[in-house]
């Protein structure tokens, strides 16, 4: 393996991940799904690749794809959180602020 390969490994190890909330919206029902994640960066990317595969396991948010495709879902964060010491608190933090934003946002739970 090539130094410039083992120091990309190591600076993806050591990056520094953004925790918080999103949003997807299906624009012609106006319908919306509210997530939380650990990585905010690379959420989208996965729930695209579940729809697309038709395999995504919140069914209301599966149909919306097949119905509309791609175009027709948006994809928004919400709410970016604090870096937290422990993992009690920043999990304590999502869940309260994943029911802040369904009922703010009227949205189901991914």
């Amino acid at each position: 393996m090539s130094i410039d390969r083992k120091a990309a490994i190591a600076a993806y190890k050591e990056r520094k991940t953004t925790v918080g909330i999103y949003v997807v919206r299906c624009v012609a029902t106006g319908e919306a799904w509210v997530g939380q994640a650990f990585d905010l960066e690379k959420v989208a990317n996965r729930i695209w690749f579940t729809l697309r595969q038709g395999g995504h396991p919140c069914r209301a948010l599966q149909a919306a794809w097949n119905a509309h495709g791609a175009a027709g879902l948006t994809f928004a964060e919400c709410e970016r959180l604090d870096e937290e010491e422990t993992s009690y608190i920043r999990d304590a933090l999502l869940k309260d602020r994943m029911l802040h934003w369904r009922s703010d946002l009227n949205a189901e739970a991914i």
